[in-house]
């Protein structure tokens, strides 16, 4: 907030209705030597209020301490007074939040103000902190800032409308834009461009991001990125942003996806859901008409057979909190009957990674259980795997998935 302020503060224009003293006259040189007064008789005020328009001391104002009357001050001025006391009392100011011209016209006023009377600096500092406690609701300044406040929560189209209109308008920063791209769209966009530029990219995402961005590019495309980063040392920062505004600018005019999981993950996601019998008899088909899709679907399939090679040991306790106790005994039962199977091994890794006590006691209610029908075996596996995907949507848990493994 404090940094609002000083932005208000340096952009407002002047009130020519309250007279602004000249730097010579608010600060005179002193024949005598010693400290030249700041103040003292005479008209004018604090100048302009702080927050511009017609709130705030304005007209003639007056030390709250001795009650003097205090010389009119430009925003600029009392921005200066208030970032040097903060700097001086050791605060911590964010001052790079600001446009870069308001910090060089902030500097250039601090560098030409002089001495402030204690008259002066009381009165500055008031109007400062009653400005401040007749704040009700703070905005996040610029179309950038708005956007990002309601990332998730505007339509894909508006959404794209205002990147597209805060981009053309220098409001956003484009690698803000280029790091929010999921990593598919954003190999598939560099496909085309050099390795340099690829190189500029991986450089200004995150540790983490840059090394799934590699992973995802070919082995020979990913060498030549890798070795590019050591030529981009000597790069300019305008040429940086130049790479920056373009990319944001395609990734802006890529048309908006309806879906926005890939089809392998929608068609596993169904599947999953669906009798075994008939999944089997569809990846059968799908592997006669397209062998790479129904691969990629395979492995977004998730079943009660891939719980014990997809599933942390640690997210175990987690999932049994969600499950009905007699729908997991159903299950363990069922797979009991098939003891060399996946979904059997599913149930050995479950009660290895519970507590023992638990475990002992579903041990001895899947033996009293006994056979259990397939249509209600596959309704308990499926509660079970619906569990484990409640969590998943809600970012509680993560599956282990073939790269981790």
């Amino acid at each position: 907030m404090l940094e609002a302020r000083f932005e208000a503060d340096i952009s407002m224009p002047q009130d020519n209705s309250l007279p602004a003293l000249s730097l010579p006259d608010l600060f005179p040189s002193s024949s005598e030597g010693g400290l030249p007064a700041l103040g003292g008789g005479g008209g004018g005020g604090l100048g302009s209020p702080m927050g511009g328009g017609s709130s705030g001391l304005g007209g003639l104002a007056t030390s709250p301490g001795s009650g003097r009357t205090i010389r009119a001050l430009t925003g600029q001025q009392k921005a200066a007074i208030l970032v040097q006391l903060l700097i001086s009392e050791g605060a911590d100011l964010n001052l790079a939040a600001l446009p870069e011209d308001m910090q060089t016209k902030l500097t250039e006023q601090i560098c030409e103000m002089r001495l402030v009377d204690r008259d002066t600096l009381a009165a500055v500092v008031s109007e400062f902190v009653e400005t401040l406690e007749q704040v009700g609701l703070s905005f996040s300044g610029g179309i950038g800032q708005a956007l990002r406040a309601l990332d998730g929560k505007l339509s894909p189209g508006a959404s794209q409308k205002l990147r597209r209109k805060a981009q053309e308008s220098g409001a956003a920063d484009p690698w803000e834009r280029i790091a929010s791209a999921d990593l598919e769209t954003l190999v598939e966009l560099l496909e085309p461009e050099s390795a340099e530029v690829a190189a500029v990219v991986l450089s200004k995402l995150s540790v983490e991001r840059a090394a799934e961005m590699l992973g995802k590019m070919p082995g020979e495309r990913a060498r030549r990125v890798a070795y590019a980063v050591a030529l981009t040392e000597g790069i300019a920062p305008r040429m940086v942003a130049r790479i920056g505004n373009a990319l944001a600018a395609q990734l802006d005019q890529r048309p908006p996806r309806a879906f926005t999981a890939p089809p392998t993950k929608r068609v596993g996601a169904i599947l999953t859901s669906t009798p075994a019998k008939i999944r089997e008899e569809l990846l059968s088909a799908l592997d006669v008409q397209d062998s790479a899709f129904a691969e990629g679907v395979r492995k977004a399939i998730f079943t009660f057979a891939n719980i014990h090679h997809r599933l942390n040991g640690r997210d175990v306790p987690k999932v049994l909190r969600d499950i009905a106790q007699s729908e997991l005994i159903t299950a363990f039962a069922a797979a009991r009957a098939q003891p060399d199977s996946d979904e059997w091994k599913s149930v050995e890794f479950m009660l290895a990674n519970m507590s023992q006590r638990m475990a002992g006691t579903l041990r001895d209610e899947i033996e009293i259980r006994g056979k259990v029908r397939p249509k209600d075996a596959e309704a308990a596996m499926n509660g079970v795997v619906e569990a484990i995907r409640g969590l998943m949507d809600l970012g509680e848990i993560e599956l282990v998935s073939d790269e981790d493994e």
